[in-house]
């Protein structure tokens, strides 16, 4: 049995977040280093004769709102598109959904990638002593070389507490350097130069709209500076600091207004570090994680390189543990509270290939954009979603028209796709375009937040009254099938993938996908609960329950897979990445191993045909789902193999993950952020699992990481995890309650200790 005992809270031993290093400049941009505020972000190359930082604004996005979204013809047609797919005439159903669904974007956008700083280094001579590095405790990237016997440092950083990105130079002695932008009609005046333009591009838009956006930097020296045209030339320095601010007029913005009130700040230098150093570090060291030494000759080596050997069956747990750490950093990067928007496709980062190519770099609500913050509330940074919850209001705002003008319905809803301004109407395709459930699916994030911090307030004033309204558009919605009497959502796809019907034809839409069914299943319950939290709605609860019983139940296919429709339709692509009617295991748990074991079995035979299917879909967020999988499997051996494919197969010299090419239609690796926040999620829950009332200690330790510990790792109902274990048992726990008092289960194993956690309990195996 578990041994317990009240004890004096202390403070966890800090464990060292890890560094990224190299031995060379980046010289491309899947070996540059991310920094960011939130909002600017910057890839830096370290270069030594040129330094280039790739810069990127949240904000910068081509396209904009519009009220023609929706097709005109969609809802006269819709009731014919039902009737075909309730009688079995599929293929004529999704011909006649073809013509009438989809949505009409008129100038969707994406975000676009700015132009990059340059800064050209005037010393000739070979560079020796290199070395460059990302320090994940205080987010600077910092560069060393010696050039002609003149040592050279850099220090660069995206400050969140001076909304600046900040880059210091210094050598030994006297050097010059010229600082531009990488688009030539910059202008230089004094000791600033400014660039205006617009996010404009006509892929994805129709190249005439698109943010105006103002990009500065300023610069400071001890030597002398000079306006020359489109660029400024410093000389005779030996310190250098420049001040990079950018705006846009995003939601009506003065653009000019932030970079030139932000430019004004006449901090030093080590007063613009110690502020960004304050405003970071407390973020990043709430959780620390040890899974096992590696060996002195690994560590002893760049990044690059040990990410080499990994992905040639090389042990190194340090990597792995520093991967979990740079999901974290990206996440605290790339997202904080006061962030206009959330993280993207690609984050905050932007390589212009996603803005370039078949897709767009914009917020994929069936999954991509929950993995990015799959890392928040269990590795506390739950404030870091914080943007997410606005898109998800403006997500509201747009989805209630939407919701009639689509479906004649009250409430809202959304589709596969959003962009800055909250579109919510299909996407412009079938098989991928149609999710109606995603608005529910995001803002189970709303419910996640809610279950981790406990504050009622919250619930009652930002994710209750989001969840109510898309449980009304659900209620109206529901079809009742009328030869079994079930409700049934369609006509919808499960994102996406297709199912050959009895014919041999290739179809997507159907009614009652097993992806609808959980996700409106987790609705109505989810309101249930809030109503009565909250002490509301007892007639509309009334009303859900009711609903919830007319759900269709989980089948188990012929194949003794999960059945992912209605009925046990075969996969037109059995090698399909997307494997949504899981989301019963993860993020939801209404399949568990213990409850449902037959069920939790038909999911595993899903994911093995998958995999072996000829042609199977590896990439990046797919690795981070299967890891989460297999964690609510508790097989952590398995989910632990996934995370080195991720590592190996589907992230690069830089750790960061990318979509592999030859998928979607992409003919090049494209960098995404939800292979990294994902992972780190994921891994998190192979240490600890929480529901609203228990929390498991190692519930899938894999078998490889026989020591070690884990602190501030974060469960439902508020608590703070701290835990050791050795030869792959637990030596010792620390739940510590971060609100008031609460009653909870902890489970080790096939050990259940009811406690009333008032304070910190430290558990230990009995003797």
């Amino acid at each position: 049995m578990l041994a317990h005992e009240v004890v004096r809270s202390e403070p966890s031993a800090i464990l060292d977040a890890g560094r990224l290093w190299y031995r060379r400049p980046a010289a491309r941009w899947f070996e540059a280093l991310p920094i960011g505020n939130g909002r600017l972000g910057g890839m830096v190359y370290s270069g030594d004769t040129v330094e280039r930082i790739a810069l990127s604004e949240s904000t910068a996005w081509s396209g904009a709102p519009s009220d023609t979204d929706v097709s005109p013809t969609a809802l006269p047609n819709l009731p014919a598109i039902r009737e075909l797919l309730l009688s079995g005439r599929y293929a004529e159903a999704q011909a006649l959904a073809e013509q009438h669904l989809p949505g009409r974007p008129v100038s969707f956008g994406t975000n676009v990638k700015l132009p990059e700083l340059l800064i050209e280094l005037a010393v000739d001579g070979e560079t020796t002593e290199y070395e460059r590095s990302l320090d994940l405790g205080d987010a600077i990237v910092r560069t060393h070389f010696e050039r002609a016997g003149i040592t050279f440092e850099r220090e660069v950083f995206a400050s969140h507490a001076d909304d600046l990105l900040v880059v210091r130079l210094t050598s030994s002695a006297p050097a010059s350097y010229q600082i531009s932008f990488s688009d030539p009609s910059a202008t230089a005046d004094g000791d600033t130069l400014q660039l205006n333009f617009h996010a404009r591009e006509s892929l994805h838009s129709n190249g005439k709209v698109g943010t105006l956006v103002d990009l500065r930097t300023r610069a400071a020296t001890d030597g002398s500076i000079e306006a020359l045209g489109n660029y400024l030339l410093i000389e005779n320095a030996t310190a250098v600091t420049l001040l990079v601010a950018v705006s846009t007029d995003w939601q009506g913005a003065d653009p000019a207004e932030r970079p030139s009130r932000l430019l004004q700040n006449t901090s030093s230098y080590d007063a613009l570090k110690q502020a960004h150093l304050a405003d970071h570090a407390p973020l990043i060291r709430r959780v620390g994680l040890d899974i096992g030494r590696s060996g002195d000759a690994v560590r002893a080596l760049p990044t690059d390189e040990r990410r080499e050997l990994l992905a040639k069956g090389g042990e190194d747990p340090e990597l792995l543990a520093l991967y979990f750490q740079y999901g974290r950093y990206l996440t605290v990067a790339g997202s904080r509270a006061d962030s206009p928007l959330p993280l993207a496709l690609q984050g905050l980062w932007n390589d212009g290939r996603a803005s370039g190519g078949p897709w767009t770099n914009d917020y994929h609500l069936d999954i991509n954009t929950q993995q990015n913050y799959w890392a928040a509330e269990i590795t506390g940074l739950g404030e870091c979603q914080a943007p997410l919850f606005d898109l998800i209001d403006r997500l509201r705002v747009s989805g209630q028209k939407t919701a009639r003008e689509l479906y004649g319905v009250p409430g809202w809803v959304s589709h596969t796709v959003s962009n800055a301004w909250g579109y919510s109407a299909p996407g412009w395709g079938l098989g991928w375009g149609v999710h109606v459930t995603s608005g529910i699916w995001i803002s189970l994030q709303l419910w996640e937040h809610f279950e981790y911090q406990r504050d009622l307030g919250f619930l009652e004033a930002r994710a209750y009254p989001v969840l109510r309204d898309a449980a009304e558009f659900f209620l109206a919605y529901l079809t009742e099938d009328p030869s079994t009497g079930l409700l049934l959502s369609g006509p919808s796809d499960s994102p996406e993938n297709w199912y050959l019907t009895p014919a041999g034809e290739q179809v997507s839409l159907s009614m009652g996908a097993t992806c609808d069914t959980v996700l409106i299943e987790a609705l109505f319950r989810i309101c249930v609960e809030a109503s009565t939290l909250l002490g509301t709605d007892e007639l509309f609860r009334t009303r859900l329950e009711a609903a919830r019983k007319k759900l269709p139940a989980f089948e188990i296919g012929r194949h003794g897979q999960l059945q992912e429709w209605l009925h046990d339709f075969d996969e037109a692509v059995p090698s399909h990445r997307h494997t949504s009617h899981l989301i019963a295991l993860y993020p939801e748990r209404q399949i568990t191993p213990r409850e449902h074991p037959d069920l939790a079995r038909a999911c595993e035979v899903t994911i093995d045909r998958r995999q072996a299917a000829d042609g199977w879909e590896q990439t990046e967020w797919v690795e981070a789902n299967l890891m989460a999988y297999y964690a609510r499997l508790l097989d952590g051996d398995l989910a632990v193999s996934h995370l080195r494919a991720l590592i190996a197969d589907a992230s690069e010299a830089n750790l960061l993950s990318y979509s592999v090419a030859g998928i979607a239609g992409v003919t090049e690796n494209i960098y995404a952020t939800d292979g990294n926040t994902g992972a780190t999620g994921a891994l998190a829950e192979l240490l600890v699992q929480s529901t609203e009332d228990e929390i498991e200690l190692l519930p899938a330790l894999p078998t490889s990481w026989p020591d070690g510990k884990a602190h501030g790792l974060r469960a439902r109902g508020n608590f703070s995890v701290d835990i050791e274990w050795r030869s792959g048992r637990l030596v010792v726990a620390r739940i510590s309650p971060l609100g008031g008092s609460r009653t909870v289960r902890i489970r080790y194993g096939e050990e259940v200790l009811q406690l009333l956690i008032e304070g910190t309990v430290e558990l230990r195996p009995a003797d």
